[in-house]
């Protein structure tokens, strides 16, 4: 998986993936906050997996809306010291099945949610020439 992510000017953003679907990222205008797509992306991948383990109750399923409450370190980094899932789905459906579909996605399935804590590595290419860190 891979996208680009062009600066726009400013603190703006334009995120493309590789089928050619754009985000634009701009925590000051018309877009959202880097920090928002996270909040975004985890719902969206929980809401993904709930459905997928849920479909013996595809048809009982009217309506699934789910809110991500992110606290943030107050000192930078600000990363998210925890996060606030509330899942609202409306249907037919056994309780017992709907924690059983949100606790396969938060720790089995969601790769978001379990790419929170991931480890990170850096390449930077300036100028068309790779540059190392010179700490290293």
């Amino acid at each position: 998986m891979k996208v680009s992510t062009k600066w726009n000017g400013e603190r703006a953003y334009t995120m493309t993936n590789q089928r050619g679907k754009t985000m634009h990222l701009d925590p000051d205008g018309e877009g959202v906050s880097p920090m928002e797509s996270v909040l975004g992306g985890l719902a969206g991948c929980m809401g993904i997996d709930i459905i997928m383990i849920l479909k013996p109750y595809a048809d009982k399923i009217k309506d699934l809306n789910i809110e991500t409450d992110g606290d943030r370190n107050e000192e930078i980094p600000k990363y998210f010291k925890s996060i606030a899932i509330t899942i609202n789905i409306d249907g037919d459906i056994p309780a017992s099945r709907v924690w059983r579909a949100v606790n396969l996605s938060d720790q089995k399935y969601c790769s978001v949610a379990n790419s929170l804590n991931a480890d990170l590595s850096y390449k930077v290419v300036l100028n068309g020439e790779d540059v190392e860190d010179p700490k290293k």
